[in-house]
């Protein structure tokens, strides 16, 4: 149930969920799939402008993906107490080395998140 999309000018230039399981993948994680597709859309690796929405508080590695990216604004449903890196935990881009801090938003969506993903969770633990 992670997800993340990415939109400029109002259109969605990328899209991803966590694959890492699956393809047996640790990068496979939604923020870099969408990251990845957006790159391959624009034909450039710098998103200037793109706004990422994704369900679940991105980990430290994602955080670092989308600072890289040069992404303009975060929009995070669900906060991850475990792993997140913006709001939760490692407050990545509150360090002064962050040069291009992105604008962060929390809570969009957040209940239905908050239940997609605790239902998810509950049934991998049956």
């Amino acid at each position: 149930p992670v997800g993340a999309i990415i939109v400029k000018d109002g259109k969605i230039i990328g899209k991803g969920h966590n694959s890492r399981e699956r393809n047996c993948d640790i990068s496979g994680h939604a923020e870099i799939m969408a990251i990845k597709e957006a790159e391959e859309t624009l034909g450039n690796w710098r998103l200037d402008g793109a706004s990422l929405y994704v369900t679940l508080e991105p980990c430290l590695m994602c955080a670092g993906a989308i600072l890289q990216a040069r992404i303009h604004k975060v929009v995070i449903s669900s906060l991850d107490s475990k792993d997140g890196a913006i709001l939760s935990h490692y407050y990545v881009y509150d360090s002064p080395s962050s040069h291009e801090r992105p604008l962060v938003y929390q809570g969009v969506l957040k209940e239905k998140c908050d239940l997609l993903l605790k239902n998810f969770f509950l049934g991998l633990r049956k």
